[in-house]
């Protein structure tokens, strides 16, 4: 099953300009599924980096203004994108000059696919 969603992310990368690698992970940034290439930074790939979205979704819930459906990050080269399937996330990254529109929109697309990751995660 990692395989199929693997295969189908590469998809993603091969046809979305500027999208340089997706990873699934569970809410404490453990992969549990991603595609990559070369072109990724090794630190973005680690888990503490992965889990930022979730600590910062926690932060932000308290300002009462409901759950955080995603999280943009844009520094001076690249861009991040979380989005939040919980009890998964799905961190996008990007080069800076990638329409952040598009990777947002992605999340409609990844839905369907992260929500078999989801019911697989959760039967564990």
């Amino acid at each position: 099953m990692a395989d199929d969603i693997e295969e189908y992310l590469r998809r993603f990368l091969a046809t979305t300009d500027g999208l340089l690698g997706i990873i699934i992970s569970d809410r404490d940034g453990v992969p549990v599924a991603k595609a990559l290439n070369g072109g990724v930074p090794e630190a973005a790939t680690r888990p503490g980096f992965l889990a930022t979205f979730s600590m910062a979704a926690e932060q932000a819930s308290k300002l009462g203004l409901g759950s955080n459906k995603s999280l943009v990050c844009l520094y001076d080269n690249f861009q991040v994108v979380h989005l939040n399937f919980t009890p998964l996330v799905a961190t996008l990254l990007a080069n800076c000059d990638a329409n952040t529109g598009i990777l947002l929109a992605m999340k409609a697309q990844l839905n369907d696919s992260i929500q078999q990751l989801k019911e697989a995660v959760d039967g564990l």
